[in-house]
């Protein structure tokens, strides 16, 4: 019962005194940090008429920290998993779909393995910075090396790659990173006073019959994450190169893809966002064409995911407070974005789906 002597201005002042008390203001809600109102304000919408892939009850979830550099997600449908690289720390982990659990040393060492990708038998293919190769993981537990060297000589240290459903041949590309820093893999005598390890950065083929290895680009400076559109007709590549060349621009190219060559190099799309460009690493498309690029270098604000229309037009930015390194999409309806970011893996629904399965 209130008591009627208090009046108006005394309760008004006594729900202040309440409101002001540390530890009713600050309420602690249990386990999991504190709660995220819907709709996530970090799922924006630049383009609202186009970008209608976000959902209005789901939020960016952190699911696993601790890493060095989190890098090169990709999930295995049949095995309900995730897997991906902490390059510095040598070693892969996997995130299984049924119970979100982590396993840590699923591979370890890996060889300083940045990127990953599956073929058409559910085969683990890894790009190893530290013996600067391309390596598929059998069944049985063998390694098989599908290659170490190009037609120019030895790579400098191979970064991401994906599978052509059609021939199963493996395209990768090879920007060296693996092979400037010993952090990734093991810094070359080479490398001391230039940007390049060995031989021009480029993308590569193996031919899924013969493993015969052609370069069919050397145009990007250091061409980085890849993927190919829903209908396998363009070849998208990241250019990471203004790490190291001042002259590169901070884009991600398209290509026409004629059966093994490409053809057309052009500009998809610029990473300039309000007058500050950082770099686009990792990219996935989604079955409407849509590109999912893993950004970053600028900080707050910028650094996360950008998606980008067919037309190369940025519509909608997905922010993190780290830097966003790679993506994939996954889940039993491959409607589930995973973003490694620096020392996180995130995951976010999405109300679209993966073009292809990693």
């Amino acid at each position: 019962m209130t008591n009627a002597r208090l009046g108006r201005r005394g309760l008004l002042a006594a729900a202040a005194a309440i409101a002001a008390t540390p530890a009713l203001a600050q309420r602690q809600y249990g386990r999991g940090g504190p709660p995220q109102r819907y709709p996530d304000p970090d799922i924006v919408a630049i383009d609202p008429r186009r970008f209608n892939m976000g959902l209005g009850n789901a939020a960016i979830r952190r699911l696993h920290t601790g890493m060095q550099w989190a890098e090169g997600p990709a999930w295995h449908a049949t095995g309900r998993f995730l897997v991906w690289s902490d390059i510095p720390s040598d070693e892969a982990l996997r995130l299984n779909e049924e119970d979100l659990s982590v396993h840590r040393r699923f591979r370890s060492p890996s060889g300083f393995s940045n990127g990953n990708t599956f073929d058409r038998e559910g085969r683990q293919i890894a790009f190893r910075h530290l013996h600067r190769d391309v390596v598929r993981y059998e069944p049985d537990g063998r390694v098989t090396v599908l290659a170490a060297r190009g037609p120019d000589g030895p790579f400098n240290a191979p970064n991401d790659g994906v599978v052509h459903p059609e021939d199963g041949a493996l395209w990768f590309t090879d920007p060296g990173y693996g092979a400037l820093m010993n952090y990734e893999g093991e810094r070359v005598p080479e490398s001391a006073n230039s940007p390049r390890p060995f031989i021009k950065e480029a993308v590569y083929r193996i031919d899924a019959q013969s493993g015969a290895v052609t370069k069919v680009t050397d145009a990007p400076f250091k061409p980085n994450g890849l993927c190919f559109s829903p209908d396998y007709r363009i070849l998208y590549v990241a250019d990471t190169g203004a790490s190291h060349y001042p002259e590169a621009k901070k884009i991600i190219w398209a290509f026409d893809v004629d059966g093994p060559r490409l053809r057309n190099p052009r500009t998809f799309a610029d990473t300039t966002l309000d007058g500050k460009a950082g770099m686009a690493d990792g990219i996935r498309a989604d079955e409407r064409g849509n590109i999912w690029a893993g950004m970053g270098w600028v900080g707050d604000g910028y650094d996360g995911v950008h998606i980008f229309a067919p037309d190369g037009a940025r519509i909608g930015q997905i922010k993190l407070p780290e830097i966003c390194s790679n993506v994939c999409f996954g889940g039993t309806r491959r409607n589930i974005l995973f973003m490694t970011a620096s020392q996180s893996l995130y995951a976010l629904p999405v109300e679209t789906r993966g073009a292809h399965f990693c």
